[in-house]
């Protein structure tokens, strides 16, 4: 069945982001989120990226309304039963999407696909509270979504090869590169290896080897990264790395992936990242 209408369930950064890229694709969007002021303040900030593209020339205002046109608002996940092809991005909770997938499961029709875009919850325990576990995939974008240009595809245990190519071909169309991952493992590729990282960057600061502000130079420069450990940690929130270091240690019953003291530090203190003005750097005084 060829994918013309996307719901996304999540207007956050990730679940705006993704709209903003599926409607510059030419796909018509439903975007729903709790209520419809979530969904308004969302478009709003849409609105704001895509008015810096037509002001350095980059889209015309006329492609800018076209777009935003494309995007339908829409509060409850009774909206998106319409839609042929289903994202969920909502927040990092097991639970919390476990009961999205089951209630899309009873609302949508049964040809349509569900995908998550989590970054670490296993597709399998997701598509075992639906009753077709065949057509749930995890596809997970990278933020910002309309730059990054990875998306992963997620095998869940019982994952058809119809559903991954159906998944990689609406990556394609929105100019993305998906790779797949093959087997349903915590963290996936990318955030297993961040994570990792991270991980090591935090050591070498308790360690008294090098201050935040030179492993972050060093990261950059030495890895030709775009942002070090510290600024990407504070950029995507200090506490999805946390959460998400958290279920990897409880998955993998691994010690190496337990949270460093000094993050939980900062999640004790609600330094949080850019988002709240402060994580492992202040930003409130800039």
């Amino acid at each position: 069945m060829p994918v013309k209408t996307i719901g996304i369930l999540g207007a956050g950064s990730m679940g705006r982001g993704i709209a903003q890229l599926a409607a510059q694709s030419g796909f018509e969007v439903i975007l729903s989120d709790l209520t419809l002021d979530i969904v308004e303040r969302a478009l709003e900030d849409v609105k704001k990226q895509l008015s810096r593209l037509v002001e350095k020339g980059k889209m015309t205002q006329a492609d800018q309304e076209a777009i935003l046109a494309r995007i339908k608002k829409a509060s409850g996940l009774e909206s998106l039963a319409p839609a042929d092809f289903v994202i969920e991005a909502v927040f990092e909770d097991e639970n919390l999407k476990k009961e999205i997938f089951q209630k899309l499961d009873s609302l949508c029709p049964p040809e349509v696909i569900l995908t998550s875009n989590t970054s670490s919850i296993s597709i399998t325990a997701l598509a075992a509270a639906t009753g077709r576990p065949a057509q749930v995939a995890g596809m997970h974008f990278f933020n910002p979504a309309p730059v990054m240009r990875l998306v992963e595809v997620i095998r869940g245990y019982l994952t058809s090869d119809a559903t991954v190519a159906a998944v990689m071909e609406v990556a394609r169309k929105m100019n993305k590169t998906p790779i797949e991952v093959k087997k349903d493992s915590p963290g996936f590729v990318v955030n297993r290896i961040m994570l990792a990282q991270f991980i090591e960057a935090i050591k070498l600061l308790e360690e008294g080897v090098a201050s935040i502000e030179d492993i972050d130079t060093a990261v950059k420069l030495g890895l030709n990264y775009p942002m070090g450990p510290f600024e990407l940690m504070d950029f995507t929130g200090v506490d999805i790395g946390y959460h998400t270091l958290n279920y990897l240690c409880e998955e993998f019953k691994e010690g190496r992936w337990n949270p460093p003291v000094s993050l939980k530090l900062l999640i004790k203190a609600g330094r949080l990242g850019k988002k709240t003005g402060a994580g492992w750097y202040d930003y409130e005084k800039n």
